[in-house]
């Protein structure tokens, strides 16, 4: 068997022999159990977390034709090497700590300050973020989990669909949810802001109910899409109107080629109203060294009048010891001159990925979105079923993609084509997938 394009090893335990462990253990006569019952939010999940399904599908695919090179252009994984500069860094900070004098040990929870202090003076210029407003973190995602505790469970949310399934799933976990309604695949306590190209893929605010958060990702991930000015400034007030808070994932700023946003933070009035979650992973290729960041306006307030801030600062140095130093270091090389331009070389590698993708896409005749402004395609099949499109790419070229339902119900019709591989693997799987009607 071989994989190209990704680093997870195939040889990972099934999910379906976890599964099946479980249940002949159940089925023991006399087995132990304890008297703590299951969390009854973790129990209203759907089946499978949408990546480990596909890894399962994948592993099932490679059983099936032992020999075939698959492909992978389904979880957004960066292949490309650390930029020398920042990989330089971090080795010598590591080699520093085997001394007396290099050694340090817990940093401040909320994360270096001259990291911090770097990342508003390089990524938010001008925006008024100062370094007392950021928080570093290990990655975005376990940020969502943070600003989820921050919130708790008596929030009503809403989110774009289709959109990043952590954010559902965290409010599940969270109690925020409801019950799952199996006849839409939507959980009923929770608003999704249908967002498709029948309205530039951006919610109705104007029928769309108040909810007291809002997660809103741009450039979008699975779309692709990165709002316009006008439509975050439509979002901004829409949220001061209604006294919510927009907890906004700038994951993928980088990536934006055109006049849109990088930042909520470009919007008037945003600071009163949004937090930010942004992240090296997709720009640097920290997707396995963990690194990121949150940016809490000092403006922001609850109810009452009462910071956000300090309660998140509290979520933060009860449930976090602080990223690792190691990591830090590589991002604080990452936003200096030399390191940041090997940095948006990186990016501008995934971003030429995405054009040949969009463009095989559109040479078979399929609509096509996103690919400029994300490193992600995201592909039209009307009346056909997302995991059967992915079954249909699976069997035919070897090659694994991302079923738009996984995303959300809007997702249905649609796959989410990742251009983070090697060059050589996407022209590979460009010529495969010319294939597909043939």
């Amino acid at each position: 068997m071989r994989r190209i394009g990704g680093t997870r090893r195939l040889h990972r335990r099934s999910l379906l022999d976890d599964q099946l462990e479980i249940q002949i253990h159940a089925g023991i006569r006399g087995y132990y159990s304890t008297r703590v019952a299951r969390n009854p939010n973790l129990e209203k999940l759907q089946t499978n977390y949408l990546f480990p399904e596909i890894l399962e599908r994948e592993l099932k695919h490679v059983e099936k034709y032992p020999n075939a090179k698959v492909i992978s252009l389904g979880v957004g994984d960066t292949t490309q090497p650390l930029p020398q500069p920042v990989a330089l860094s971090m080795s010598n900070y590591a080699r520093d700590l085997s001394t007396p004098q290099g050694y340090a040990g817990y940093g401040l929870e909320r994360g270096n300050k001259e990291l911090r202090r770097a990342i508003a003076e390089m990524l938010y210029k001008e925006l008024s973020v100062e370094d007392t407003e950021i928080f570093v973190s290990d990655g975005a995602q376990c940020d969502l989990s943070r600003v989820q505790l921050l919130l708790g469970s008596n929030v009503s949310i809403a989110v774009q669909d289709p959109s990043f399934p952590g954010y559902i799933d965290s409010s599940v976990i969270m109690g925020q949810s409801g019950d799952l309604k199996n006849d839409s695949g939507r959980y009923g306590n929770i608003k999704y802001m249908k967002c498709t190209p029948e309205n530039d893929f951006f919610p109705d605010l104007a029928n769309t109910a108040r909810t007291d958060v809002i997660f809103f990702c741009s450039p979008n991930n699975p779309s692709g899409h990165a709002a316009s000015r006008q439509q975050l400034q439509q979002l901004v007030e829409f949220a001061q109107v209604n006294g919510s808070i927009i907890v906004y994932d700038a994951a993928y700023a980088a990536y934006v080629s055109d006049s849109s946003p990088k930042s909520i933070y470009e919007i008037p009035g945003s600071r009163k109203v949004a937090i930010e979650i942004s992240s090296f992973s997709k720009i640097a290729g920290f997707t396995g060294v963990r690194l990121g960041w949150t940016v809490v306006p000092k403006e922001l307030l609850y109810l009452n009048g009462f910071p956000v801030i300090h309660d998140f600062n509290r979520i933060i140095c009860t449930s976090f010891n602080g990223a690792s130093n190691i990591a830090q270091a590589g991002g604080l090389a990452c936003l200096t001159r030399e390191g940041f331009k090997e940095v948006m070389c990186k990016v501008d590698y995934y971003k030429e990925n995405a054009k040949i993708l969009a463009e095989t896409f559109n040479s078979l005749g399929f609509r096509v979105y996103g690919g400029s402004n994300a490193p992600y395609v995201w592909v039209h099949f009307p009346g056909s079923r997302s995991w059967d499109v992915f079954n249909w790419i699976l069997d035919k070229t070897h090659i694994i993609t991302v079923p738009g339902i996984g995303f959300g119900p809007a997702g249905e019709g649609y796959i989410r084509v990742s251009a983070f591989g090697q060059r050589e693997n996407i022209l590979e799987a460009s010529k495969r997938l010319k294939t597909l009607l043939c």
